[in-house]
């Protein structure tokens, strides 16, 4: 499936609150993964993962890849130049390929090569100021803000640590900052690729959850605007917060209703199931 990113001045989500805040989660996460990933055994990295065909190993190269591009697009962007490498980019088709291509690889070097893109992807993270969280760079919507693609990063890496962990019988942690940072991306993330692709509808979708308690405002139009605060609107999604984002990443089913005006919104992400 193609993306159908939009390019230019103009992006298709933009997540409200300071720009910066998702610094400290994201920095977080890669490097918990890192230090998890450097005590596991032969077993483990051939543990098969959540991500069907692929093996905790193959998430990890899955994962160096992204965050080479991270580190690529970000850098890119700062210089005023922001890419345009995912316009023939297939979701479904590419990181399988690259993981296929990575199969003689030693488990050691897949292991440093991850963590030196993960550290330099994390220096890069530490290094930015306040305006150049506002800068454009690409995800595979298009031209976001820094802060939005860091939020795609770690929804991503988040997620795929789950991938690894929970089927190894491991309880991942719950930090409450990552939690909601990837929950925000995630909701916007299918009605963006529809929007994108012309497919899309318009409305208001509102969520409520709790472990981090928290509301969510998804406003969907020819722009995704993603806030805080219900206003005291009825909210469409509710439940525990981990629950829903896995749900809304395709991890598990959905265990209430999608309420019909908004189902077109959730028909798109199976591009992502192993992205």
């Amino acid at each position: 499936m193609q993306l159908n990113p939009r390019y230019g001045s103009d992006p298709v989500i933009t997540i409200a609150g300071p720009p910066a805040a998702i610094a400290e989660p994201a920095i977080r996460q890669r490097r918990r993964l890192a230090e998890t990933l450097a005590s596991f055994d032969d077993e483990q990295w051939a543990h098969p993962s959540r991500c069907e065909g692929w093996s905790s190993r193959d998430v990890i190269v899955h994962l160096d890849g992204t965050n080479a591009f991270w580190s690529y697009s970000i850098a890119a962007g700062l210089r005023g130049d922001p890419s345009q490498v995912l316009a023939a980019f297939d979701p479904a088709a590419t990181p399988a390929e690259m993981v296929a291509a990575a199969a003689d690889l030693p488990t050691s070097a897949v292991l440093e090569q991850f963590v030196a893109s993960s550290e330099a992807l994390v220096d890069l993270l530490a290094s930015l100021d306040e305006d150049d969280w506002t800068a454009q760079a690409e995800a595979p919507p298009g031209h976001l803000s820094v802060s939005a693609v860091a939020h795609h990063a770690l929804w991503d890496s988040w997620i795929h640590e789950r991938d690894i962990l929970l089927p190894l019988g491991v309880t991942p942690d719950r930090e409450a900052d990552e939690v909601a940072a990837s929950l925000r991306y995630v909701a916007a993330l299918s009605p963006a690729i529809a929007t994108n692709r012309e497919d899309g509808g318009t409305g208001r979708l509102v969520i409520a959850v709790t472990e981090p308690d928290l509301e969510i405002v998804v406003d969907v139009g020819e722009r995704i605007t993603v806030s805080d605060g219900s206003d005291g609107a009825d909210p469409h999604l509710t439940g525990d917060a981990i629950e829903l984002l896995e749900a809304l990443s395709l991890r598990r089913p959905f265990d209430q209703p999608i309420p019909p005006d908004f189902e077109w919104i959730f028909g798109l992400l199976d591009a992502f199931a192993n992205e």
